[in-house]
């Protein structure tokens, strides 16, 4: 059962397609990667899903910028959320941790995430604030630091810890893994792969570099140019020889 499922989605900057024709969908309780280089379409994807892209269209249109043209639809819970803004969208359950983190760097540790969780019962909030100190347990000691003050794998188990807190039904996490060590790589995938097992958080995750991110993903989706080029199981894609090369580093003997 498809918790969420995007159809014939468009997405034009003026006339450039940024998504091309794209249709996808995410199982209840399953992780869904969606991998591609740069450009390939990942973010404006996330923006569109969560509804930011709307956000995003109507300030360009208010400043005389580029024209941002979007079609096809998006259902959630079998319901089109198309012309849902993003804020209703997080009252869903559709919650985004955008890359690059964009945290509240002069706030603390623990005001991030009390500003995270400010759609939920006080209940909900307590009981997800235990579970993120407990998966992310280097958060603990760092609760009363400003975030700016971080380090960039300490900032990205805040934005998920943060994301968490807003209580999501599906959860999309733009590039978590980007420009992080080896080390804090495993302890998110870790962290991502426990909140699927505990919960049963439907995850859509995108990255540039799948290496890391397959191990944990049910389904997954290469984009290219802003188009689906190949898709399937993880087990199938680990397998497909073009995939290997591009996504993994790994050639054919």
């Amino acid at each position: 059962m498809s918790l969420l499922e995007v159809i014939n989605l468009m997405v034009f900057y003026e006339n450039a397609v940024a998504i091309n024709n794209v249709n996808l969908s995410c199982g209840k309780g399953l992780i869904t990667g969606v991998f591609g280089a740069n450009s390939a379409g990942k973010t404006t994807l996330m923006f569109t899903v969560s509804g930011m892209i709307l956000d995003t269209a109507r300030k360009e249109k208010m400043r005389g910028g580029i024209r941002i043209t979007v079609m096809g639809d998006i259902l959630f819970e079998g319901r089109s959320i198309m012309d849902v803004e993003p804020s209703r969208r997080a009252h869903l359950g559709i919650v985004l941790c955008p890359e690059r983190r964009r945290i509240f760097k002069e706030s603390t540790v623990i005001e991030n995430l009390k500003i995270g969780g400010i759609i939920a019962t006080k209940a909900q909030a307590r009981t997800t604030l235990e579970y993120v100190f407990r998966i992310f347990p280097a958060l603990v000691k760092l609760r009363k630091r400003e975030a700016g003050f971080l380090s960039g794998g300490e900032q990205q188990m805040l934005a998920i810890g943060r994301a968490l807190m807003a209580q999501p039904k599906f959860l999309l996490l733009d590039e978590p893994l980007l420009g992080l060590s080896p080390v804090m790589e495993e302890i998110l995938i870790n962290a991502i792969s426990d909140v699927r097992r505990a919960i049963g958080l439907t995850t859509m995750i995108s990255e540039q570099y799948a290496r890391p991110v397959f191990p944990i993903i049910d389904y997954g989706y290469v984009l290219e140019n802003g188009g689906v080029v190949v898709e399937g199981p993880a087990h199938d894609l680990m397998e497909n020889p073009d995939v290997k090369s591009a996504y993994f580093g790994l050639q054919e003997e």
